[in-house]
């Protein structure tokens, strides 16, 4: 069974992520933006879905580690594994435009998360706060994108026929969007099942499985979305989708949370982990910026970044020791 569950989960986060690039582009072609806003918000956000509800879940129980764990966690993945194995596969063109509005959003969002972690709370005044930054960078980018209208024509329309045939209507592409949204959570949640039962059954401990497959498992959705993306030579969608996700996590996630539950932020995050997401975000932002693109070797360098962290984390001397 828990075979059955990881295969069908790894179906399903394939196709959902097909569905759901072929929608977010129909829709970039229907509402006349680039594919890169739509994955910045349509892609971007709608894959943070699994995010919010492990989030919103944790907060209500009084798990207040869990819920900023995941969003420390899910911006980490997202920049290190996710767009590190997007780059891999092809490697990732970016535009003096993109790093100004979406990628210095992204840092900022980075810079008050942890500015919250020393503030030690974060109130439902500030989750509205938060939620207003989001709306109004969402505008931000509607404009812009707006203003730029025609700029990049032809590149887009090669964009498109890269990914193939696309919904003609628009109802028919939210409608593929909303699939595949939907798709990429169920499978995601396949996934993380079966998989854990498979850990479980070989006598991998749970410590393991937490770090691992607990934490990395909500961010399945975008990594589906960024593979899929990347493999039709969609990488700005990608890369979209990767700052839109970090964006919303903070402003959107984080903001609506604290408005139903106002969180507390433990001490204990500003030891290593905001530091490493903070960071992270300004090296990336250093690699799209020299070169102007995130090419292999970069990405590689990311992979194993990553891979170091999770190795330091399951280390048992860097393991906090458990409650009495």
């Amino acid at each position: 069974m828990d075979y059955a569950l990881a295969i069908g989960g790894l179906v399903l986060l394939f196709l959902g992520g097909e569905s759901l690039i072929r929608g977010a582009v129909g829709l970039a072609r229907k509402l006349d933006v680039s594919p890169l806003f739509t994955g910045l918000v349509v892609v971007g956000f709608g894959t943070s879905a699994p995010e919010f509800v492990v989030c919103l879940e944790a907060a209500l129980r009084g798990q207040y580690d869990i819920t900023i764990g995941n969003i420390v966690g899910s911006n980490i993945a997202n920049l290190m594994l996710i767009l590190g194995v997007a780059a891999l596969i092809q490697p990732i063109l970016s535009r003096a435009s993109i790093l100004k509005r979406d990628g210095l959003a992204m840092l900022v969002a980075s810079v008050m998360l942890v500015g919250l972690a020393f503030l030690g709370e974060i109130s439902r005044i500030v989750g509205l706060i938060l939620l207003a930054m989001l709306i109004g960078f969402i505008v931000v980018c509607w404009v812009s994108e707006r203003a730029q209208k025609g700029e990049d024509v032809s590149e887009l329309e090669d964009e498109i026929e890269d990914v193939g045939k696309l919904p003609g209507r628009t109802s028919v592409a939210l409608l593929a969007v909303l699939s595949g949204i939907v798709a990429l959570v169920f499978g995601s949640n396949m996934l993380i099942e079966g998989a854990t039962g498979i850990a479980i059954a070989f006598g991998i401990p749970q410590a393991v499985i937490g770090v691992t497959l607990v934490a990395i498992g909500t961010s399945l959705p975008e990594l589906a979305a960024v593979i899929v993306a990347a493999i039709r030579n969609h990488a700005d969608v990608a890369l979209g989708n990767v700052l839109g996700s970090n964006v919303f996590n903070v402003f959107g996630m984080l903001g609506l949370t604290a408005v139903i539950e106002p969180l507390h932020i433990s001490r204990a995050f500003l030891d290593l982990d905001m530091w490493v997401m903070l960071g992270v975000s300004a090296l990336l932002l250093v690699f799209l910026t020299t070169g102007n693109r995130l090419n292999r070797g970069e990405s590689l360098l990311l992979l194993v970044a990553y891979a170091a962290y999770v190795a330091f984390l399951l280390d048992p001397v860097a393991l906090p020791a458990p409650a009495a």
